[in-house]
């Protein structure tokens, strides 16, 4: 009995998995600390969307590829979070496909927020050193292509990764009750991490260093004629917004390094354990620090949430309503 009590289907003696127990004050907490931070997910970046797509003053290129960070945000806290409190159950009992697809969804969602991170640099790169061509070559349309592709990309990218498991769910399984996925972890390294973190830290290292000369710059002609306070304007502008999105990237890339600085180290992260709770914590914990970045830096995101709050967005023509 004592052996049956252990297995995840007591009925199936030799092909179950053994069930690993773990304390249950620690089950408790992992499920407290996730739901909770799920669900700030959620709301938090459910106002982003709100506020970006409600007001007109925000339908900016930059605040477009912010919606669409903010929306693989929403997923995360609203779909990778939960199944991944379910991963974290020493047995899977919801089947091979359901167990594949819970892998699968959720590496479409990072992936294009990963992705993103990289258009949101490439925004802030031509902004500040090419200020004078960025009107012409970062449009709302060619933003809008550049989402689309990006999510395009994220579900391909997704299906060539798990087309194997997709193609026979619970191959890799060794026993019943078991959520084994297999995927080619070199390439993954190469398209899903270095390539993406290396390009955003090539382009901010560009911006940091065109940006100190340009500050320079503004703080040498501090005495200009009205025209060129304009520019200085639009130029401290374009420097807070780039310091904004830097502190955004450097977020990211703290949040998001463990879990491959542990992979590239040979470490096997069992699902179940409290070191792969943690790491996988603070990668889901990134989508919800974005939110709290835009309250900290930018006033448009306040003044937006507080409209939302009131509910004075139910108000007619409150799309028009000043909120920079």
């Amino acid at each position: 009995m004592m052996e049956q009590a252990e297995l995840c289907f007591p009925q199936l003696l030799n092909t179950s998995c053994k069930k690993l127990t773990r304390p249950h004050s620690e089950a408790i907490l992992m499920y407290t600390v996730f739901s909770s931070i799920s669900l700030l997910t959620v709301s938090l970046n459910l106002l982003v969307i709100i506020s970006i797509s409600h007001f007109r003053q925000l339908h900016t290129p930059t605040n477009l590829l912010l919606l669409s960070l903010a929306v693989a945000d929403f997923l995360i806290g609203l779909l990778v979070m939960p199944v991944e409190i379910l991963l974290t159950e020493p047995c899977w009992l919801l089947g091979d496909l359901v167990c594949v697809l819970v892998y699968f969804v959720p590496c479409i969602i990072l992936l294009a927020s990963v992705v993103n991170m990289v258009l949101i640099s490439v925004d802030r790169y031509v902004a500040i050193c090419d200020p004078l061509r960025y009107p012409t070559k970062i449009t709302q349309k060619r933003v809008q292509v550049f989402v689309l592709l990006c999510w395009i990309y994220a579900v391909f990218y997704s299906f060539l990764l798990y087309y194997d498991n997709l193609k026979q769910p619970g191959r890799y399984n060794s026993c019943y009750g078991e959520c084994v996925v297999n995927i080619n972890g070199a390439v993954d390294m190469v398209l899903f991490f270095i390539l993406p973190i290396t390009a955003i830290i090539i382009l901010y290292m560009r911006v940091f260093v065109v940006a100190v000369s340009q500050a320079r710059a503004m703080r040498s002609h501090i005495a200009a004629v009205t025209l060129q306070r304009s520019v200085t304007v639009t130029k401290k502008s374009e420097l807070k917004a780039a310091r904004t999105l830097g502190v955004l990237v450097a977020v990211f890339l703290m949040c998001y390094c463990p879990f491959y600085c542990v992979t590239l180290s040979g470490y096997d992260l069992m699902m179940s354990s409290s070191s792969s709770f943690f790491v996988l914590f603070l990668t889901n914990f990134n989508s919800c620090l974005n939110p709290v970045i835009y309250t900290f830096f930018y006033s448009w995101f306040r003044k937006s949430v507080k409209l939302i709050v009131t509910l004075e967005i139910l108000q007619p023509n409150s799309c028009e309503a000043n909120v920079l």
